[in-house]
């Protein structure tokens, strides 16, 4: 059962840092899962304190994720048709992926002056606000991704620690 357990595990937190990416899957939550997942196993011993304080962490920077881009977007001029665009070319990124590993970059800022356009800014604002909740949506999306790395770093790190009775029969 520990074997399965360390798999899923490892699974959440692969999930976790794709959605570090991606707006649908909250990416720091189901990261902490595969933590939980690996201090749930007869192996490693439940230390309730490290859940708890990773467990915040996560909560908080998923609270963060949606108030940086508005906050961005705000401080920039923008509105809330520019978050939505935002959020939809990071799905066309996704989806299409036209410009390679820039597109998740030059999306994203191409939906959010476009949000802006068709809420009727000009475009010396709508590149302004665009820039802003771009801005906003890349510093969340890196305060995911870099806790996601954290949390692997922290379940590798408790997988290679007790490795042995993770393992016993490669003793």
């Amino acid at each position: 059962m520990d074997i399965a357990l360390l798999i899923l595990g490892l699974f959440l937190m692969l999930v976790g840092i794709l959605g570090s990416f991606l707006p649908i899957l909250p990416g720091p939550p189901i990261s902490w899962l595969g933590l939980l997942l690996l201090h749930l196993t007869t192996a490693v011993p439940e230390d309730w304190t490290l859940l708890g304080i990773t467990g915040a962490i996560a909560l908080v920077v998923l609270a963060l994720d949606y108030i940086i881009p508005a906050v961005g977007t705000k401080k920039f001029g923008g509105s809330k048709s520019g978050i939505i665009g935002t959020t939809i070319g990071l799905l066309v990124a996704l989806v299409f992926p036209v410009f390679g590993p820039f597109g998740i970059i030059i999306w994203p800022f191409i939906g959010a002056f476009v949000g802006e356009l068709l809420n009727k800014s000009d475009k010396k604002t709508a590149v302004k606000a665009a820039f802003g909740s771009f801005l906003g949506f890349i510093t969340g999306t890196f305060l995911k991704f870099m806790l996601a790395i954290i949390f692997l770093g922290l379940f590798i790190s408790k997988a290679w620690d007790y490795k042995n009775a993770l393992f016993p029969y490669f003793n």
